[in-house]
């Protein structure tokens, strides 16, 4: 069994444009993958206990990090755009990082929120709560 410290966590993002943005560099965490999944009861009179049957994908991920705005690097000039933009994006996560063979989880995502917070003696940081589209996938980089 392997472990791995979350330094290594991996987060990218592609922007309004397509270029595919990673924003590892100014996360402090990641949570809600690889994400809920729904379940149907289907119980009937004479069953001895509760019965599901699988139903659809409802995932939120929830990020969080330290704010920049560098127009070609910081999570702001990517996230800020997709706050408004009209069509869901690609996102890859990986949890061990993005070296070969490693686990990634993959979907497309809504930028459902974008959040700065300001602090008298502290980093300016962000929060963004993105909404996937569809099912997450889980491969490998």
């Amino acid at each position: 069994m392997a472990f791995f410290n979350s330094k290594v966590s991996r987060f990218l993002i592609d922007d309004t444009g397509g270029a595919q943005r990673d924003l590892s560099p100014y996360l402090t965490e990641v949570r809600g993958l690889p994400g809920e999944r729904g379940l149907n009861e289907v119980t009937a009179l004479g069953d001895g206990g509760a019965r599901f049957i699988p139903g659809v994908e409802d995932v939120t991920i929830a990020l969080a990090g330290i704010f920049d705005d560098t127009a070609a690097s910081g999570p702001d000039a990517a996230l800020g755009p997709l706050r408004s933009h009209a069509s869901a994006v690609d996102f890859e996560y990986g949890p061990e990082g993005s070296g070969a063979g490693g686990v990634k989880y993959s979907g497309k995502c809504w930028v459902a929120s974008y959040e700065l917070r300001s602090r008298v003696g502290s980093l300016v940081e962000w929060t963004a709560a993105l909404q996937v589209d569809g099912a997450v996938s889980r491969g490998a980089f």
